[in-house]
C-alpha cells in the first residue's frame, strides 16, 4: 500500500509540475584573489559572498520516473527560492593556496491538481547543499598576474520531498535524496590590465559520484582598495549524475557578481 501511494504521488508530481526540481546553484572555486604583491612569509586571506543569476537547462528525473527536459530562467527559479546562501573563502602562503566554498538553497513549488481526484495540491521542496575544499600551486607568475594549478573535492547533497494536501492522499509525503563526492582539477588565475582593473577566472573538470562535473568562469574585477574588490563575470557549470532513482544531466549558466574582502 505504501509503495502504491508513493507511486501515485510521484506521478502527480510529474504531471502537475512543468519540470522536476533541479540542483540549486552551487559554488565554484573561490574568486581568484586580486593581483597583489605576494609576501612569502605571511598568510593572506579573502572571503567572497556572491550572487549567481543562473538559469538551468537539461534533463532531470526524480523517484525513478522518466527524465523531463528543463529549461528555466533565473527569474523562474527566483520566484520559488525560500532561502539561499553562497560564500567562498581563500588563503595564500607564498605559492600555495587553500580554498573552500559552501552553498545552500531551499526551493519550494506548489500546484493545484486537476479536479482534485487524488489530492487538492502537490508541493515539491528541494534542498541542495554543496561544499568544496581544494588546494592550488602557482606555476606561472609575473608582475601583472599569476596562474595556479588547482585540485579539489566537492560534496553534493540534494533532497526532494513531495507532500500532498486534500483528497484521498492528503497528508501523504515521500522523499528522494542523494549524496556524492566528485574530484576536480583545473586552473585559475588573474591578470592586471591597470593598477585597479584586472581579469580573473577559473576552469575545472572532474568526476566521481557523477559521471561528469565541470565549472568555468571568466570575469573582470575592480580593486577599490587593498582590502576590497568587486567582481562581475559569467559562469557555466555542468553535472551529469544518476543513481537509479535521481537523475540530473544539466547545465547552469548566467552572470555572476560578488565582492572580495582581503585581509
Amino acid at each position: 500500500m505504501q509503495n502504491s501511494t508513493v507511486l501515485c504521488m510521484s506521478l502527480l508530481a510529474a504531471t502537475f509540475f512543468v519540470a522536476p526540481p533541479t540542483f540549486a546553484a552551487d559554488l565554484a572555486p573561490a574568486f581568484a584573489p586580486q593581483p597583489s604583491e605576494r609576501d612569502p612569509d605571511h598568510w593572506t586571506f579573502s572571503f567572497a559572498p556572491y550572487l549567481w543569476a543562473a538559469g538551468v537547462t537539461g534533463d532531470t528525473g526524480v523517484f525513478g520516473l522518466p527524465e523531463v527536459h528543463t529549461d528555466q530562467t533565473f527569474g523562474d527559479i527566483l520566484a520559488d527560492i525560500d532561502f539561499g546562501f553562497m560564500g567562498a573563502g581563500d588563503a595564500h602562503y607564498g605559492k600555495y593556496s587553500l580554498f573552500t566554498d559552501i552553498s545552500y538553497a531551499r526551493i519550494t513549488t506548489s500546484s493545484a491538481t486537476v479536479r482534485g481526484v487524488l489530492a487538492d495540491e502537490v508541493k515539491l521542496k528541494t534542498e541542495t547543499f554543496t561544499a568544496m575544499v581544494g588546494a592550488g600551486y602557482t606555476v606561472l607568475e609575473s608582475q601583472d598576474g599569476k596562474l595556479d594549478v588547482v585540485g579539489a573535492v566537492k560534496l553534493w547533497s540534494t533532497e526532494t520531498t513531495i507532500s500532498l494536501s486534500g483528497g484521498p492522499l492528503g497528508g501523504a509525503s515521500a522523499r528522494d535524496d542523494a549524496t556524492w563526492v566528485d574530484g576536480l582539477a583545473g586552473l585559475r588565475g588573474t591578470y592586471s590590465i591597470t593598477p585597479t582593473i584586472y581579469l580573473t577566472g577559473w576552469g575545472m573538470i572532474g568526476a566521481g559520484g557523477a559521471d561528469l562535473d565541470w565549472d568555468a568562469m571568466a570575469g573582470i574585477g575592480y580593486k577599490w582598495k587593498d582590502s576590497v574588490s568587486a567582481i562581475v563575470g559569467y559562469r557555466a557549470l555542468g553535472v551529469d549524475y544518476s543513481n537509479g532513482s535521481l537523475t540530473s544531466d544539466i547545465i547552469q549558466h548566467g552572470p555572476i557578481i560578488g565582492a572580495a574582502f582581503h585581509f
